[in-house]
């Protein structure tokens, strides 16, 4: 088995694969994709996928909705993703996913679906079966009475064509904070989480199937190739 020092020695070169262990400030990781985001797009820097915990935080995308922060108990920060209100904490697996779609293919739906596949993927290593909603944002599954609940956040945003922010995993995250918003703009379904479908997975074990996985990703977005149907 792969210490953690090495989950990304296998993984395609070209591409930055960065693991934080600690908690980083979300305000920080913003400026921080900011600043390689341009640097992808001028040739300066190589692409990143990023993954990390933050400190309790809610953020709002272009669609939020102020109706929708309930009990602003955490900082609220302000980005340029997509979506509506999220949370992020200690406990949830965040992916940040900047890649140069100029290099692939310039589709954007194509890289949102190849996303939530990569995710449900990884989910179902776990044996947590999981779904995309056409018209829901985020990643589902079913909670302990077998009710709808989300399990992931998706939230991108393109500058250049090159991409910016990702998606979160509720690995262990105390569900309460989502009481402080609705989270996605979604109000009539709960939110889940690993732990509270009885599966205990660490970060460590989250990351190394995750990155077992992003070749598969890689390859569904490069689809200049592909016949038509």
């Amino acid at each position: 088995m792969k210490s953690a020092d090495n989950l990304t020695d296998d993984l395609p070169v070209g591409i930055e694969w960065r693991r934080s262990d600690g908690l980083v400030d979300y305000r920080a990781a913003m400026a921080e994709q900011e600043a390689r985001n341009t640097a992808i797009a001028e040739g300066e820097a190589g692409e990143l996928v990023w993954l990390l915990e933050h400190p309790p935080v809610y953020t709002a995308g272009t669609s939020a909705d102020v109706a929708e922060l309930v009990d602003p108990r955490f900082d609220v920060v302000t980005t340029g993703r997509g979506g509506r209100y999220t949370y992020h904490g200690p406990g949830q697996r965040v992916t940040y996913v900047l890649l140069d779609l100029a290099r692939r293919e310039k589709d954007l739906r194509n890289f949102v679906h190849a996303l939530e596949n990569w995710v449900i993927a990884t989910l179902g290593d776990f044996a947590v079966e999981a779904f995309a909603v056409p018209d829901r944002i985020g990643i589902w599954t079913r909670d302990a009475a077998g009710t709808e609940a989300k399990i992931g956040a998706i939230g991108v945003r393109v500058r250049r064509w090159v991409t910016m922010h990702g998606f979160a995993v509720n690995l262990s995250p105390d569900l309460t904070h989502f009481g402080g918003i609705v989270p996605c703009g979604i109000a009539d379904y709960g939110v889940t989480s690993m732990a509270a479908l009885g599966k205990a997975v660490a970060p460590e074990e989250w990351d190394r199937a995750l990155l077992a996985r992003a070749p598969e990703f890689l390859r569904a977005l490069d689809i200049k190739d592909r016949m038509p149907a």
